[in-house]
């Protein structure tokens, strides 16, 4: 049996916006019934088919981890913030301070050390950590049954904060299956995003392997170097 690959995927924002529900109907298709609150992560997997329909179509898992928003964690949830292959924002539409606490959201994460330490103060935000941010990133808004006719039309103009990052966006209710069925629009653009996020990481592999081979002919040089 042909193991898989798999790539890593965050899941954020405030507590409450729904991103239990959102990771349960990723990779279950199913509505979670019961919800509770995340305390640390909760990690749940699917199955992706990296390219679908094409000669490169191949399997990969998909690690989504769904990490607790509560303030009360906030000292210690940077250990879930390593090796990051991709990160989806998550905010709810009825509430509008969500929306822009995932500029702290982001912020958090990408400013975490890249020894694997604690993240910096979200209050050292600063726009420029976007224009370098090399992670994919897509941005959902959900609760999205909740929301009238006239905010809807304004909601469907790309946020601020995936026009920074040049993120994909959309809106979905989690507790309605159809808003991810098979061939949407919502569907299309999350297929979109995996596949996304694991070219980034075939890439970031093979600039590391290049990395090694390089350091490796330079020690060898300076070795026959010392030897002469």
């Amino acid at each position: 049996m042909t193991t898989l690959e798999k790539v890593r995927v965050l899941v954020v924002g405030d507590s409450g916006v729904g991103k239990s529900c959102l990771v349960h109907l990723i990779c279950h298709n199913q509505v979670c019934s019961n919800p509770s609150y995340t305390i640390g992560a909760a990690v749940d997997v699917k199955i992706h088919e990296y390219k679908e329909g094409t000669p490169k179509q191949k399997s990969y898992f998909i690690e989504l981890w769904d990490v607790g928003g509560s303030v009360n964690h906030s000292n210690s949830r940077h250990v879930f913030y390593n090796q990051v292959n991709g990160i989806i924002l998550v905010h709810e539409l009825t509430n509008r301070k969500s929306q822009l606490n995932l500029r702290k959201w982001l912020a958090e994460v990408l400013s975490r050390d890249n020894g694997g330490g604690r993240s910096k103060s979200t209050s050292e935000y600063d726009p420029e950590q976007f224009a370098g941010c090399q992670v994919p990133i897509l941005v959902l808004g959900t609760k999205a049954d909740q929301v009238d006719s006239k905010r809807e039309a304004y909601l469907s103009n790309t946020s601020l904060i995936a026009e920074e990052c040049g993120a994909d966006e959309f809106n979905l209710d989690c507790l309605n299956v159809k808003h991810l069925a098979p061939g949407s629009t919502n569907s299309v653009k999350l297929s979109r995003f995996f596949d996304k996020v694991i070219d980034r990481r075939q890439v970031s592999r093979e600039s590391s392997q290049f990395g090694s081979h390089q350091d490796r002919r330079r020690l060898n040089s300076q070795k026959s170097f010392h030897m002469d």
